[in-house]
């Protein structure tokens, strides 16, 4: 059974940092692109960025050069820092893998971003 699991969600001031982490199951996590999205209210679930199994990464045009992501093979666990955090970037932020053609998603974490 493939277990998503997020954490480092919180509320922050604009222009401050957030590290959030997503710790898989029940897959081999070295060998699996993962994702984060995110969801603010009223609005669609948008790619933030993506981290291939060998860690190349990608980015929505909105984050890039203020998010990274990153990944720990040893710990099947995929990061989120963001930096220069927006009010925009309010939003719950879920990350993703697909495994044997179907997509999972963690319970998602609340960032919230103050002005």
């Amino acid at each position: 059974q493939v277990q998503l699991v997020e954490s480092g969600g919180g509320l922050v001031q604009a222009g401050g940092s957030l590290r959030l982490s997503c710790t898989a199951s029940g897959i081999l996590f070295s060998m699996y692109v993962m994702a984060w999205y995110r969801q603010a209210p009223g609005k669609q679930r948008e790619l933030v960025g993506v981290i291939t199994n060998i860690g190349s990464t990608n980015y929505a045009d909105s984050v890039k050069g203020r998010f990274t992501i990153s990944r720990d093979n040893a710990k099947n666990t995929v990061y989120l820092q963001m930096s220069s955090l927006e009010t925009a970037d309010t939003a719950v932020y879920y990350c993703n893998t697909a495994y044997k053609g179907v997509r999972y998603w963690g319970q998602g974490t609340q960032v919230t971003v103050s002005s």
